[in-house]
């Protein structure tokens, strides 16, 4: 045990450790209780079995850092053994994404549609934009997404129907007409996505403005959900 402090000597003087690391131990009957996600390890003087600090938490010689993460604790923007925090090792893999480093684990985004996870050195992306493709309709017979001026997002747009649809407006404000004729189809709503309490139904239909199939939804109840008993005194 001795040898702890030895190996820290190039943290802190063999003076300090002397003065931290006690013998005999003297340690609580029953081990702590440590938050989900932190280990029981030995105390810097390998004598106790303390909770093994996490990212971002304050650290110093005697309350270590998770190693099983590879956390260490950070002197290196403060004083030393004042104010240190547990943070990963400086050699530990990122990725470099427009010039800017991101640690492995660490979720950010380059952009408003994808969201990206540093791993192993790379990275992954997933769209946060909605990837769906509009066939030809005899309403919309050239669809076409474009990019709209405020949003993130393309969506799609019919440019013939939409300049009629405009001209309607301006001849009748408020009124919803179609310059084309638009059979109304429908599936049968769906069951409440909840046994109890409010949830939602969903179908496919075409009545909207434009006439074209898309998933509706809306709020249902099947039942109200019984009352929770009442606590005992």
């Amino acid at each position: 045990q001795k040898t702890t402090c030895i190996e820290s000597a190039m943290i802190l003087p063999l003076q300090v450790c002397a003065q931290l690391c006690r013998r005999p131990c003297y340690c609580p009957w029953v081990p702590p209780r440590c938050p989900r996600g932190s280990p029981l390890v030995l105390d810097g003087c390998g004598c106790c079995k303390i909770c093994a600090r996490r990212l971002g938490e304050p650290c110093d010689f005697l309350h270590v850092c998770d190693q099983s993460q590879g956390l260490i604790c950070d002197y290196s923007t403060v004083p030393m053994g004042t104010g240190a925090t547990c943070n990963f090792e400086d050699d530990e893999e990122g990725c470099e994404v427009n010039g800017r480093v991101y640690r492995d684990g660490e979720v950010f985004q380059p952009s408003c549609k994808l969201q990206c996870r540093c791993l192993d050195g790379g990275f992954t992306c997933v769209p946060l934009c909605q990837e769906d493709v509009r066939l030809p309709t005899p309403d919309c017979p050239y669809p076409r997404r474009v990019e709209v001026p405020g949003k993130c997002c393309p969506e799609w747009i019919c440019e013939a129907r939409d300049r009629h649809l405009l001209q309607d407006a301006g001849a009748a404000p408020g009124a919803v007409s179609r310059p084309y004729p638009c059979q109304e189809w429908g599936t049968e709503w769906s069951a409440c996505s909840a046994t109890c309490g409010v949830g939602f139904s969903t179908r496919v239909s075409n009545q909207n403005r434009y006439c074209r199939l898309e998933t509706q939804r809306r709020l249902c109840m099947a039942r109200p959900c019984p009352a929770l008993p009442a606590a005992s005194p």
